[in-house]
């Protein structure tokens, strides 16, 4: 080997180990490494690119756990409604689309309507006309409305039975024979309270009938809610009425309640009193 060659190899190692060969090499180093971490990060991307994923079944779910869900499953979820279901508490997810089990990209969105959290409200004025109506045909026309009917008691009235005379709402009178309280609102699924018409339980003076013709003192039984008894005539029962009241039982001293029976006497003369 001559002087010159090793000189060279000498000057070549020394260049290898020198800070501007190092430097460069580091460079050099750095660039290639930084072109591999893109060239894989576009591979995986390229790969993943179109692929589709199999959408879960959020309905019934909380609207917080499933937007957790959907995250960790790199979809976005979005609320596109609410409604109000009466018995249930508000966030459910009653509905998505797209549907469950529905094959999507990635980053996709999903509508979904959710159960409120308050309740609907309606007002008195918009409820149908309840005082004096038929309590079973009103309670099918609330139930459409999402209101709950329940009887607590029942009030004398000359009219027909079961009929709408006071209606409560959380122990309010809204319905009365006044009027409607339509300023006051009322929860969707919440339960109205009736008060209802019945013929009997009411208390009346009873009327005196003596004197009166048979006619004229059955119609006035019947006109006050009261009830034809037995009819005596020359200490006989009779069918067919007629003559004059000279006895009624009971005697007219005291209130009588309403429905009760009313016996008569009858004379085809007139007592000498009456005349």
């Amino acid at each position: 080997m001559t002087n010159e060659t090793k000189f060279s190899f000498k000057e070549l190692i020394s260049f290898i180990f020198s800070k501007t060969f190092l430097k460069h090499f580091s460079l050099i180093i750095a660039f290639y490494a930084i072109i591999v971490i893109i060239l894989l990060f576009w591979l995986r991307h390229y790969t993943n690119h179109g692929q589709k994923l199999t959408l879960p079944d959020y309905n019934g779910m909380h609207i917080e756990k499933a937007i957790i869900d959907a995250e960790n499953h790199h979809f976005k979820i979005i609320i596109d409604d609410s409604t109000h279901i009466v018995g249930k508490p508000g966030g459910l997810i009653i509905s998505q689309n797209p549907k469950p089990g529905s094959k999507v990209k990635e980053n996709r969105k999903i509508y979904v309507n959710i159960t409120k959290y308050n309740p609907d409200k309606i007002k008195v004025a918009d409820l149908p006309s309840l005082y004096g109506r038929n309590f079973e045909t009103k309670k099918r026309e609330l139930s459409i409305l999402k209101l709950k009917s329940k009887v607590i008691g029942y009030e004398y009235d000359k009219g027909e039975p079961n009929y709408i005379l006071k209606v409560l709402y959380k122990g309010t009178p809204i319905v009365t024979k006044e009027g409607k309280k339509n300023d006051i609102e009322i929860d969707k699924g919440s339960t109205l309270e009736f008060i209802l018409s019945r013929k009997s339980g009411g208390i009346i003076d009873l009327p005196n009938l003596r004197c009166m013709t048979a006619e004229q003192a059955i119609f006035l039984i019947e006109s006050r809610n009261l009830k034809l008894g037995a009819i005596r005539k020359n200490g006989q029962v009779i069918n067919t009425p007629t003559g004059y009241v000279i006895k009624q039982t009971p005697a007219p001293v005291n209130k009588i309640p309403m429905g009760s029976n009313i016996d008569l006497e009858l004379s085809d003369e007139l007592p000498d009193d009456c005349k």
